[in-house]
C-alpha cells in the first residue's frame, strides 16, 4: 500500500483507497543525492517521475550551445513526460538540485494499467494533465495534454510537437 504522503500528491488526490491500491504495485521510490543525474537528454524514455521531496532541474542541451536549466521541479510536480506520451527518448535531461525523493512508474506499465483499469487510468491521466498544464502555466492546455497522454498510452507513438 502507498504511504499516506503519496496519496496527498496532486497526481493521486481524490483517488479511492481501492484505486490507490491498484496503482501501488506499479510505483517505486528512490532517494537521490544532490547533483545526481536521473536521466540525460536522448536516453530511452522508460519512466515517469513525481518529486515527493526535493528539487530536480530539467536541462535542455541545444545542438549549438551549452545546457540550459529550463525548469525546476519541486514536490508534487511531474517530469519525464516522454515516457507517458509514448516518446522513445527524453527530450531533456533531469538532475537533482538537492537531496531528492522520487516516485516513479514505468511508462509501459502505466499504459497496461490504463487498458486494464480504464476508469482509474483516465483519472490518473486527468491529474497528470493538470500537473503538466500547471507547470506550463497555460490552463487551456489541459485537454490537449490529456489527448496526447491517451494517444501515447494507446498507440505508443510520439505525439506531434513532442
Amino acid at each position: 500500500m502507498l504511504p499516506d504522503a503519496f496519496a496527498q500528491l496532486q497526481l493521486f488526490q481524490g483517488l479511492s483507497s481501492t484505486q490507490l491500491a491498484s496503482l501501488a504495485p506499479l510505483l517505486n521510490t528512490c532517494k537521490c543525492a544532490k547533483d545526481e543525474v536521473i536521466f540525460s537528454q536522448g536516453d530511452i524514455a522508460d519512466f515517469l517521475y513525481v518529486v515527493v521531496e526535493g528539487c530536480v532541474g530539467i536541462c535542455f542541451n541545444p545542438d549549438d550551445g551549452e545546457p540550459i536549466v529550463v525548469a525546476q521541479i519541486e514536490s508534487g510536480d511531474v517530469f519525464g513526460w516522454s515516457a507517458a506520451f509514448g516518446s522513445d527518448h527524453y527530450t531533456s535531461g533531469a538532475t537533482c538540485l538537492e537531496k531528492t525523493t522520487l516516485l516513479f512508474v514505468r511508462g509501459e506499465d502505466l499504459k497496461k494499467f490504463h487498458e486494464k483499469h480504464p476508469k482509474t487510468g483516465i483519472l490518473v491521466l486527468d491529474r497528470l494533465a493538470k500537473v503538466v498544464a500547471r507547470r506550463l502555466k497555460r490552463t487551456h492546455t489541459h485537454d490537449q495534454v490529456v489527448a496526447m497522454l491517451e494517444h501515447g498510452l494507446k498507440n505508443g507513438v510520439k505525439p506531434l510537437g513532442g
